[in-house]
């Protein structure tokens, strides 16, 4: 199996993030992936995804990941049937953090008890 091919998710993965300028080349069995994530969010998924197929510190792959916002945590757009605890325990690992992601958005949000769908939410760095 090439390293390309081992690491083929974690490609699928940057193309569904819309990774950009995005660049991976292969030289003596090393995966090159250079590319820029849209939010620390985003670089910790594909760092995840690397580490979960290559192992914690992988050697047959090198990665140049930066990030465009790093000011924010993530972008998040509300899906039906969230609420800003769900939020807060799928970002954070912990619901009651969802008072945070509310102060970070009081120019949409003016309950944290009501969100709508296909709003954008600012989830903050914490």
């Amino acid at each position: 199996m090439s390293v390309k091919a081992k690491y083929q998710e974690v490609l699928n993965l940057g193309e569904q993030l819309g990774i950009k300028n995005g660049d991976v080349s292969e030289e003596n069995g090393v995966l090159k992936i250079k590319g820029e994530a849209g939010t620390p969010y985003e670089k910790n998924l594909l760092w995840d995804k690397i580490k979960q197929l290559g192992g914690e510190s992988p050697s047959d792959v090198k990665a140049n990941i930066s990030v465009t916002d790093s000011s924010i945590y993530a972008r998040h757009t509300v899906k039906s049937g969230e609420s800003l605890s769900k939020i807060a325990k799928q970002y954070y690992g912990d619901p009651m953090k969802y008072k945070q992601i509310f102060s970070a958005n009081t120019g949409v949000l003016s309950n944290p008890d009501v969100i709508q769908p296909d709003q954008v939410l600012v989830i903050p760095n914490l």
